[in-house]
């Protein structure tokens, strides 16, 4: 509003935006944040200009001018997936409600907003296996073009039978508990969470000396895991929910029972050396610097090798 509020929709385009992209890159934002709000303004044009009509049946626009977004080659941050040993100094420093999120998202590989907004409806015992898993709706799938399953591995499933029982809905909630007279009612009920990428977390995550460390990352996590644990590529994209070709429209149980395996090879720590090309140019880097000696090559590393 600061910037084109007061514009008619016949006098935006990329003069009148450079001022707001101007702002947002000295405030630090990231180009594909910047174009993300430059995709609402062209989506608004090219309604105004193909859909919404006046009175006498015309368009608002004659045509809608072509916003140009801002490049994202060059200007992308590297995935930073984390080690067992980042992940043992980050969850004990996460408030209790985010940890077990986080928990389930290393064990699963699901999105920040897919953890955010399951619910108890979308579960699916599977006695056989001893585990659940949730068939989500395609509107909390990016892409909205079908639904995708969740399979909990014996940690994701501890993590959920934690957490039932606490909201009749959803299955990751928070309330503020009582610090004094803790044998009274808690002060309010669970409610849902709505992002991980909150102050606790940004607060977590320097505590845990690991930077910029995003909640997706976590998911990134669960990839590299997986390629370490020898787990074939096509488990790995059904498991994080990428599009193949090979992708069936329905689960099977003999599939189930294959993600599940998967997941099952990354409830713990196997010794591999679960580092990103990021981490590993930092650690080169500190070594450089003197800070560092270098690590030694993991034994089961060396075995797959021979």
């Amino acid at each position: 509003m600061p910037f084109i509020g007061q514009l008619e929709l016949a006098q935006i385009h990329d003069a009148t935006l450079a001022p707001y992209i101007a702002a947002r890159k000295q405030e630090g934002r990231a180009n594909k944040t910047i174009n993300l709000a430059l995709g609402i303004v062209r989506r608004i044009l090219n309604l105004a200009a193909t859909t919404w009509r006046d009175q006498d049946g015309r368009t608002w626009l004659d045509t809608a001018p072509k916003i140009t977004v801002l490049p994202l080659v060059g200007h992308q941050r590297e995935p930073s997936p984390i080690s067992w040993g980042q992940q043992r100094k980050l969850l004990p420093k996460l408030p209790d409600h985010l940890a077990r999120m986080a928990l389930f998202v290393l064990n699963t590989g699901v999105r920040d907003d897919v953890v955010c907004s399951l619910e108890w409806d979308w579960e699916i015992q599977i006695p056989e296996l001893g585990i659940s898993v949730f068939d989500v709706p395609r509107e909390h799938v990016k892409g909205k073009k079908r639904g995708r399953l969740v399979v909990c591995n014996s940690v994701a499933q501890s993590v959920i039978e934690a957490a039932r029982g606490q909201h009749p809905k959803y299955v990751f909630v928070y309330r503020r508990e009582r610090k004094t007279n803790t044998t009274k009612a808690p002060l309010m009920k669970y409610r849902r969470i709505q992002t991980m990428n909150n102050t606790g977390w940004q607060n977590a995550r320097a505590a845990a000396g690991l930077g910029d460390l995003h909640v997706h990352d976590l998911r990134h996590t669960v990839g590299m895991r997986l390629r370490e644990a020898g787990v074939a590529e096509g488990t790995v994209a059904d498991i994080l929910w990428h599009s193949t070709r090979s992708m069936t429209q329905h689960y099977s149980t003999a599939q189930i029972v294959e993600l599940h395996g998967a997941l099952e090879k990354i409830t713990a720590d196997s010794g591999a050396w679960n580092k990103s090309l990021a981490t590993l140019r930092a650690e080169h880097q500190a070594r450089l610097a003197g800070e560092q000696s270098p690590p030694k090559v993991p034994t089961r590393a060396l075995e797959r090798v021979a």
